[in-house]
């Protein structure tokens, strides 16, 4: 699956992941490969998402998620 994080700043993450694990709004969500495809919105918290072997995690105040033929696209704030 293809990530990319980006802020209105810079882009902070942009390649290929296992998984994410996302701050829902209505609670925290994992996307996986070939997940349904969904637009949600974040909440203070965290991004979690894997690459090979590394778990990395970005803290964020909020945002928005599009989830649509593994590609995901995070816009932060």
């Amino acid at each position: 699956m293809r990530l990319e994080i980006i802020s209105a700043e810079t882009t902070l993450f942009a390649g290929e992941v296992e998984l994410v694990t996302l701050p829902g709004t209505k609670g925290s969500f994992t996307v996986l490969h070939n997940h349904a495809s969904l637009v949600s919105t974040l909440e203070k918290g965290t991004i979690e998402y894997v690459t090979g072997n590394e778990r990395h995690t970005l803290e964020v105040s909020g945002g928005f998620v599009d989830v649509d033929n593994n590609r995901i696209a995070v816009c932060i704030y």
